[in-house]
C-alpha cells in the first residue's frame, strides 16, 4: 500500500504533467469528432436519401483513409521532426473536415470530407505516441494509458453530447459544433507547446534526412522483436474489432436484452477498460510490459471462453465488465512497448508500424466471423475471437527476450 501511494505521488508529481494532458485531451477531441459522425450517419442518410451502400461507403472512406494516412505520417513526422505540429495539423483538419461534411450536401463531397477526418485521426497517433514517449521515457507507460484514456472518454462523451445536439440543431449544426473541442485543443497546444519542436540551441536539426531515414526503417523492419509485437498487436486487434462488433448482436439476437441492457452492457465494458488503462500503464513502467500484456491477454482469452457458457444476463454483464478491463488494458502498454524497442527518431514510423498491422489484421475479423455466425451461429464466433487471442498470446511468448527497457528521458 505504501508503495502504491509513493508511486502515486511521484506520478502526480512527474515535471511537464501539463504536457501530458494537453496532448491527452486532444486525443479525446478526435475520438470526440469521430464518435459524432457515426452518431449523425442515421440522419445524414435519412435527410439525403442514401442508400445503405452508400452509407455505407462514407464508413468505408473514414477507414481507407485512415489506414492509407497511417503510414504517410509516420515518415512525415520522423522525418521532420515536428510532433507538435503534425499534432495541430491533424486538429485543424479534422475540424476542418467534419464543418465541410456539416455543409455538405452532395455525396462525393461527404465522402471526400469524411476521409479526410480518418486521416486526420491517423495522423495524430504518431505524433503524439512518438512526442509522448520520447519525452516521458522513464513513465511512457504510464503517460501513454493517459493518452488512451482520453479516447475512451471522447468515444463515451460524444455520442451523448450529439444526441442532445441533435435535439436542438440539424445534423448539419451538430457537426459543425462538434468541430469546437478540436479548435479549443489545436490553438492551446499551439500556444503552449509548439516551442518544444525546435531543436535545443547549439544541437542538430530534429527530425532527420531522408537517407537516414530509410536506412532506419529498414532496420525496423528486420527487427524481430519489433515485426513480432506489431503482428502480435494486430491479432489482439482482431479480438477487439470482433467483440465490438459480435458482442451487440449476440446481446440483441441471442440473449434477447433490451436496448437499455444493450447499451449499459458496452458501457460497463468500456468503463473496465477505462480504469484498467491506468493501472496497467504504470506497473508496466515498474515491473516490464511483457507480464502485463500476457496477464491481459491470458484473461482475456479465458472470460471469452467463459462467457459462451453464461446464459444468465446479470452474470454475462459482469463477465464482459471482467472482458473491458483485460482486453482494453493491454493497449497503451503494447504502444509503450514499441516506443521501447524503436530509436525515439523512429517513434513515430514505430507507431505506424503498429497501428498499421492493427488495421490489416482487424479487417479481416468482420469477413471471417461473418462466415462462422452464417454457418455455425453467433455464439462460435466467440471461440473464433477466443482463438485469435491466443495467437497472441503465443505471439508474447514468442517475442525475443529480455524485452528492452525504458530510455530515461533526457
Amino acid at each position: 500500500m505504501t508503495m502504491t501511494a509513493a508511486t502515486l505521488s511521484s506520478l502526480l508529481r512527474l515535471k511537464g504533467q501539463s504536457q501530458v494532458w494537453l496532448v491527452s485531451s486532444g486525443h479525446g477531441t478526435t475520438h470526440w469528432i469521430m464518435s459524432t459522425f457515426f452518431v449523425v450517419l442515421p440522419y445524414v442518410s435519412q435527410d439525403l436519401g442514401l442508400s445503405y451502400a452508400q452509407a455505407g461507403l462514407l464508413v468505408s472512406a473514414f477507414y481507407v483513409s485512415s489506414f492509407v494516412a497511417n503510414f504517410a505520417s509516420g515518415a512525415a513526422v520522423d522525418v521532420t521532426g515536428r510532433r507538435v505540429l503534425f499534432q495541430v495539423i491533424s486538429l485543424l483538419l479534422g475540424a476542418a473536415a467534419i464543418i465541410g461534411f456539416g455543409l455538405s450536401d452532395s455525396f462525393p463531397m461527404l465522402c471526400a470530407m469524411i476521409a479526410i477526418v480518418g486521416a486526420s485521426n491517423n495522423l495524430w497517433h504518431p505524433a503524439a505516441i512518438s512526442f509522448l514517449s520520447e519525452r516521458f521515457a522513464a513513465n511512457r507507460g504510464y503517460v501513454l494509458s493517459l493518452h488512451t484514456m482520453f479516447a475512451s472518454i471522447g468515444d463515451a462523451l460524444a455520442p451523448v453530447a450529439a444526441g442532445v445536439l441533435l435535439t436542438l440543431l440539424t445534423w448539419k449544426g451538430t457537426s459543425v459544433v462538434s468541430a469546437l473541442p478540436s479548435l479549443l485543443s489545436a490553438a492551446l497546444l499551439l500556444i503552449l507547446l509548439i516551442r518544444l519542436d525546435a531543436p535545443a540551441p547549439g544541437t542538430a536539426r530534429r527530425g532527420m534526412d531522408g537517407q537516414a531515414y530509410v536506412r532506419g526503417l529498414l532496420d525496423l523492419l528486420r527487427n524481430r522483436a519489433v515485426v513480432g509485437l506489431a503482428l502480435m498487436a494486430g491479432f489482439r486487434s482482431m479480438t477487439q474489432t470482433g467483440v465490438l462488433m459480435f458482442l451487440p448482436l449476440y446481446l440483441a439476437n441471442d440473449l434477447k436484452v433490451s436496448p437499455v441492457v444493450l447499451g449499459a452492457a458496452l458501457m460497463a465494458m468500456q468503463v473496465g477498460g477505462l480504469i484498467a488503462g491506468p493501472l496497467a500503464g504504470i506497473v508496466s513502467d515498474r515491473i516490464g510490459r511483457r507480464p502485463v500484456v500476457m496477464a491481459g491477454l491470458s484473461t482475456t482469452t479465458a472470460v471469452i471462453v467463459i462467457a459462451t457458457f453464461i446464459g444468465d444476463t446479470v452474470l454475462f454483464i459482469a463477465c464482459i465488465s471482467v472482458l473491458g478491463f483485460a482486453l482494453f488494458a493491454v493497449r497503451p502498454v503494447i504502444q509503450s512497448w514499441m516506443m521501447d524497442l524503436v530509436p525515439p527518431r523512429l517513434g513515430a514510423s514505430g507507431t505506424s508500424l503498429l497501428f498499421g498491422t492493427q488495421s490489416v489484421l482487424a479487417m479481416l475479423t468482420p469477413v471471417v466471423g461473418g462466415l462462422i455466425a452464417g454457418a455455425y451461429g453467433l455464439l462460435a464466433v466467440f471461440y473464433f475471437l477466443a482463438a485469435t487471442v491466443l495467437v497472441s498470446n503465443l505471439g508474447v511468448i514468442l517475442l525475443p527476450k529480455p524485452e528492452a527497457t525504458a530510455r530515461p528521458a533526457g
